[in-house]
């Protein structure tokens, strides 16, 4: 029997039980969600910064998407607005295209 104690999509355990297996599983309180998604966000980060593949890679920045829509989603917050907060600090301060490095300040 393996242990896992970690947040898993939503159709995992259908997928192991369609594969034969057993499985057990609890629905997480709003505070245990909050916590499992951001320590999600780090496993994702993890598998991203891993990665060796260009397709692996992209592979797993779809699922740090996921897991940070759950996060906004769950926070109250819409796709859109997030759209629009990451669209405003666009307008007002850029994003990475021009790939500059700051190295220093005066």
């Amino acid at each position: 029997m393996m242990t896992y104690n970690k947040l898993v999509r939503d159709k995992i355990p259908q997928i192991i039980e369609a594969d034969g297996k057993e499985c057990k599983i609890r629905v997480l309180n709003d505070e245990e969600y909050t916590i499992a998604l951001k320590t999600k966000l780090q496993e994702e980060m993890n598998e991203f910064l891993e990665a060796k593949e260009r397709n692996e890679q992209i592979e797993e920045l779809a699922d740090l998407l996921e897991v940070v829509y759950s996060f906004a989603r769950s926070q109250g917050t819409t796709m859109e607005e997030l759209e629009y907060i990451r669209k405003t600090k666009h307008d007002e301060r850029g994003g990475f295209e021009k790939r500059f490095m700051l190295l220093t300040t005066n």
